[in-house]
């Protein structure tokens, strides 16, 4: 949780209304929303509240993340979250792409039509006060329809910040036509739950993952806000982290091969974490990032990066070994120092250009320096992709060759009982063998004009040949 709001200035008029509107709906035996409280189904009566009474959740978690988009704002809401500038700033994030705070959001497009046409069919939750637990989204929608009301269940008189925000993630996850977290709101939202005190296992089954997922999940969300940190500049612009909501797959995909890496090469998982990282921030897509290995910066791009950017040789500091009076070694950590060193530059250097970006005033010199590094990616990782596609072909070679062993050995292993069972088509199995000698012949051709000193297998097949050549040419005379 984010913080503790207290009660909206109009709390006790809504509940008011809250009370007798409740009071109606249970003698009309009205209908009724189920959520999780406290561990159990509780059913509520849902009634018709105004949508202009209604107060904005400042803890949601659909927009956890977007609130920081604009400083001043985030204040006032931080400051005063029932005040009408904070909660005008409320329905404006409900209303935008969490990637793009800048663009209207699809899904809020398609739930205007939605309601447009259809009306409200799945009711919204509110606290006992007016806070809007369930549905903020659509009274923001709502309202901008022009519609008076909107269909509320109603939580306990008892209802805390604590019950809030459960009913609010119990609801959320449930597979319904609810709009989902944006990505990063998902990781915040995994944060609150642990910080509360909950088992790491608890939290994987209610976000419906596996406890693996879950940790891998959270390590992404600490190389963002370290990320975030390392950005910031002398004059204070930093990323934020609606900056990272489109890179979901890459940085699972980093997660999985940096995890991979770590248990052999703990620096190469590091330098390997550093290089994608950059290639993230440079907004490569998936398929290029996967092709950057530990050694990306050293293979190809130092030598092409220019003078002002390529990072400075790193001295080698000694450090004592546990245990051992006097004893020092050197740091071996120099190559992960330097790959840190690019990446934070570019950290910053996007960071000036966002800030920007929304100040008006571009950051020339931080975009010439950004424009520089990318086109010398963009050089290196064209290197580092065809240096991907030599070593499948000559990966590919002998798999094919081994492929070819497996069905032999399964042709030979089902031989005799064809036989026995005179379902052995013999001229099929001729024809069969004689396109098998093709191939071998063929291959045997290539191999014979590309190794001046063959090995035992490529000495095998050549003579193979020769000898099934020499045969032929007998048989003939």
């Amino acid at each position: 949780m984010s913080g503790n709001f207290g009660t909206p200035p109009e709390g006790e008029e809504i509940r008011t209304m809250v009370q007798g509107r409740l009071k109606q709906a249970m003698e009309e035996n009205g209908a009724k929303v189920t959520v999780d409280w406290r561990g159990e189904q509780r059913h509520l009566y849902v009634i018709p509240m105004p949508v202009d009474m209604l107060y904005f959740n400042p803890d949601t978690h659909r927009i956890r993340a977007q609130r920081t988009l604009d400083a001043a704002r985030n204040s006032v809401l931080e400051e005063d979250p029932w005040s009408e500038a904070a909660q005008d700033y409320l329905r404006y994030l409900l209303t935008r792409r969490p990637s793009n705070p800048t663009q209207i959001d699809p899904d809020y497009t398609a739930l205007l039509e939605e309601l447009e046409a259809n009306g409200q069919k799945q009711p919204g939750i509110i606290s006992p006060d007016g806070i809007l637990v369930d549905g903020n989204t659509r009274c923001a929608a709502l309202r901008e329809l022009g519609e008076p009301h909107i269909r509320v269940g109603v939580l306990p008189p008892d209802t805390s910040r604590r019950d809030i925000n459960e009913v609010e993630l119990s609801l959320q996850l449930r597979r319904d036509k609810r709009r989902d977290y944006s990505y990063i709101n998902r990781l915040i939202a995994i944060e609150d739950e642990l910080a509360s005190g909950r088992l790491e296992e608890d939290v994987a089954r209610d976000f419906n993952i596996k406890t693996k997922t879950l940790r891998g999940d959270r390590w992404i969300y600490q190389l963002i806000l370290e990320a975030i940190e390392r950005s910031v500049t002398s004059d204070g612009a930093q990323l934020r982290l609606v900056d990272f909501e489109e890179h979901q797959e890459k940085l699972r995909e980093l997660y999985r091969d940096y995890t991979e890496l770590a248990k052999t090469d703990p620096e190469g998982a590091e330098e390997l974490r550093e290089n994608r990282l950059a290639a993230t921030i440079l907004g490569y897509p998936k398929t290029t990032v996967r092709l950057i290995e530990r050694d990306f910066r050293r293979r190809y791009l130092d030598e092409r990066l220019p003078a002002d950017v390529l990072p400075p040789q790193q001295e080698s500091s000694a450090v004592q070994i546990p245990g051992l009076v006097n004893v020092m070694v050197a740091d071996s950590g120099v190559e992960v120092k330097r790959t840190k060193a690019l990446t934070d530059i570019l950290l910053r250097a996007k960071a000036q250009i966002k800030a920007g970006e929304e100040s008006g005033q571009p950051a020339a010199e931080a975009t010439d320096l950004y424009g520089a590094v990318k086109k010398t990616f963009g050089v290196a990782v064209k290197l580092a992709g065809e240096n991907f596609e030599l070593q499948k072909r000559q990966v590919a070679v002998p798999e094919r060759l081994t492929d070819a062993a497996d069905y032999v050995r399964q042709c030979a292993a089902e031989f005799a009982d064809a036989k026995a069972k005179h379902a052995l088509d013999e001229d099929a199995f001729d024809d069969a063998l004689l396109t098998l000698k093709a191939s071998l012949d063929r291959l045997a051709r290539q191999a014979g004009r590309s190794f001046a000193s063959p090995g035992d297998g490529v000495n095998w097949l050549l003579q193979a040949t020769r000898d099934a050549e020499a045969a032929r040419a007998e048989g003939e005379q």
